[in-house]
């Protein structure tokens, strides 16, 4: 099943709670909390406390993407905050196979993350542990940004390597995901699909959630 992860970047913070609220009942059971250190990407946003509350008003899966320069030490504390999901960038993890058994032993599903240009092939020996990759379809930092295209190749870079080596990762994407593409990126062999601004700035949080997973549901019968 194809999966719609509303971003809680893009929610009003002042409105968690009811905001969490709206996009669980139009169908979403995966959220997605950004992590920015101001140091591996250029903007700040939300950390452990954060995570913790966002814990304590819903039973959804947390997926928590580290944009930060020290996963080692933080992913603990994340987990421990209440994150189902750990993902770090291939680019910040100095040993990557330790971290990413590190997050699992610790009782979280553990993935990589790709920029857009870092390409599929540096994750070629790490794929077997992953529990899923993060495709970057903007690059990170801000969210609003316009989609990349060439994140669909990778997704069918990774869908294919997936199949030749009889893989269970899955494939997540992040960054300018909206009804206009949803379809394509299923299509190309993508489970989770991160969407931010095309939720929480529409006028009914709840609907935009549900007409997109219509959507991917629709492209995941085409594709099978």
């Amino acid at each position: 099943m194809a999966r719609i992860a509303p971003s809680l970047l893009a929610a009003d913070f002042a409105r968690l709670a009811d905001e969490i609220a709206k996009v669980e009942r139009g169908g979403a059971g995966l959220l997605h909390l950004d992590v920015m250190d101001g140091h591996f990407v250029p903007n700040l946003t939300m950390g452990p406390p954060l995570v913790k509350s966002v814990r304590n008003v819903t039973t959804s899966v947390l997926d928590v993407h580290l944009m930060i320069t020290d996963p080692d030490t933080y992913a603990p504390v994340f987990i421990d905050a209440g994150a189902d999901m750990v993902s770090v960038h291939y680019e910040a993890a100095t040993h990557l196979d330790r971290t990413l058994h590190m997050i699992q032993d610790r009782g979280a599903k553990a993935g990589v993350v790709l920029n857009p240009a870092t390409p599929v092939a540096v994750l070629e020996d790490i794929l077997d542990v992953a529990d899923y990759v993060l495709v970057m379809s903007v690059n990170p930092g801000f969210g609003g940004q316009k989609f990349i295209p060439n994140s669909l190749k990778k997704i069918r870079q990774l869908d294919a390597l997936r199949r030749e080596r009889g893989l269970g990762f899955k494939i997540e994407i992040d960054g300018g995901v909206g009804p206009d593409n949803v379809e394509a990126i299923v299509q190309a062999g993508c489970d989770w699909l991160v969407a931010g601004s095309s939720v929480f700035g529409s006028a009914d949080a709840a609907h935009a959630v549900t007409a997109m997973q219509q959507l991917a549901d629709g492209a995941l019968l085409l594709r099978a």
